[in-house]
């Protein structure tokens, strides 16, 4: 198949001058790279394209018809759904996504939200900082509680390849590792335990789920409460799957330990998002970043490159919409 033009639509979302891009490059004989994509440009900017990757740009029915030599859409994320699929196969257009490619990325940044609020990082930081320390009498400062990991229990919400690899890494720290039940409609899994059973017995909850109608607001103000009061939860899986406005009043009121956060549901967030209020005590928020270790999405561009050239091969790999 001859395929000669591809467009990207918001490279600015994966790099910033810090990656090899010449696997991509070298896919394709030709390619324009567009930083960022309004949606009033779509159209005209995959009007003429063969191949389009898109990260986050929407590419709905009426983008995708109104691009007649488009025969294949590559998302730089796992994803799909910025990308109308059934219009894609409707259209005879290919979609695949790129997965597995930020899990060790995404391990590390679940143990430093955790390690983190543990030892109460960020509290004794602003006491150095303020001075607290030179004025102290005392060698150190004990003011916030410090806990150990180990002996401790982590639940795991959703065991895929992030959840697993979690638990792997939770061990080495000396953590009990319990695994909720699926939430799919597959049948029960050995080892695994009832949700609620995990949320009451859990010190750390870290949630690795999908978002789907029966995990948008998972975790609301009533499964909040099932929690143990000192325990903590960990969002880098998506902002939706947690009720934010419960979790803020829970954290207030003291009725949870803390909570590291890398996902909002709207992204980038309103100023007047609930997690973004000031005066929250324990709490973490970092801008979706989990995934962003500059070697996974180094691995992201390889993965891209594999699939344009399995596609120009006829060898599909990753496809998501047939």
């Amino acid at each position: 198949m001859q395929i000669e033009h591809g467009v990207f639509l918001d490279l600015e979302t994966l790099d910033r001058g810090d990656l090899d891009l010449s696997p991509l490059k070298h896919a394709l004989p030709h390619w324009t790279f567009h930083d960022y994509t309004t949606p009033a440009q779509v159209a005209e900017r995959i009007r003429d394209a063969q191949v389009v990757i898109t990260n986050k740009v929407v590419l709905d029915r009426q983008a995708l018809f109104a691009a007649p030599r488009l025969k294949l859409v590559c998302l730089a994320a796992t994803g799909t759904n910025n990308v109308d699929l059934a219009a894609a196969a409707e259209r005879g257009i290919v979609v695949c996504n790129v997965r597995d490619y930020a899990t060790a990325s995404v391990v590390q940044h679940v143990f430093a939200l955790i390690l983190a609020l543990t030892v109460r990082l960020d509290a004794y930081q602003r006491d150095v900082r303020e001075g607290r320390w030179h004025a102290s009498r005392q060698f150190c400062i004990l003011d916030h509680p410090i806990r150990e990991l180990a002996g401790r229990r982590l639940g795991i919400i959703g065991h895929g390849v992030l959840g697993r690899a979690t638990a792997d890494a939770a061990r080495a720290f000396g953590l009990e590792v319990l695994v909720a039940e699926s939430l799919r409609d597959d049948p029960s899994q050995p080892g695994r335990l009832p949700l609620d059973d995990v949320l009451a017995d859990a010190d750390i909850i870290s949630l690795h789920c999908p978002l789907t109608p029966r995990t948008e607001r998972l975790m609301n103000a009533e499964r909040l409460a099932r929690m143990k009061p000192d325990a903590l939860l960990i969002n880098t899986a998506r902002g939706a799957v947690v009720d934010n406005q419960a979790l803020a009043q829970a954290l207030r009121e003291k009725r949870l330990g803390g909570a590291g956060i890398d996902v909002l549901e709207q992204e980038p967030p309103p100023a007047d998002h609930p997690l973004l209020a000031g005066d929250i005590p324990n709490l973490i928020v970092t801008p979706h970043v989990a995934w962003a270790a500059v070697e996974a999405r180094q691995r992201m561009v390889d993965a891209l490159a594999r699939n344009i050239a399995g596609f120009v091969t006829g060898d599909i790999i990753n496809q998501v919409n047939g």
